[in-house]
């Protein structure tokens, strides 16, 4: 394993992918089951999303508490850590909603 260069290495690796800022994004509000995420995150598979919840979950990002009942439940939330991380999103949303339509138009949309 090698050595962070800076912050934003150490962060970009945490969070670095298409589904992981978006499902932090999701998780904003309070705690979400399996479904509810699905539904708020388009285009995400079921497969790809039990694996970002796993890896979010394995660096302390996410929480998954298992309700034990029938039928089970299973609900997702935001570790101390992972509010921490979210918060540090808040500025990026900003950044990209400012900039929209300059965003979408340089990428042929």
């Amino acid at each position: 394993m090698r050595a962070y260069t800076c912050g934003l290495d150490a962060a970009a690796d945490v969070i670095g992918g298409k589904w992981k800022p978006r499902i932090l994004w999701a998780l904003h509000h309070g705690p979400m089951r399996f479904g509810e995420l699905r539904r708020e995150i388009s285009g995400v598979t079921e497969k790809m999303l039990i694996q970002q919840l796993r890896e979010l979950e394995s660096r302390d990002i996410v929480h998954r508490e298992v309700f034990h009942q029938v039928p089970p439940k299973v609900e997702y939330s935001l570790t101390e850590l992972g509010q921490s991380l979210n918060e540090a999103l808040i500025p990026l949303d900003t950044w990209g909603s400012d900039h929209l339509s300059e965003l979408e138009a340089s990428r042929g949309c």
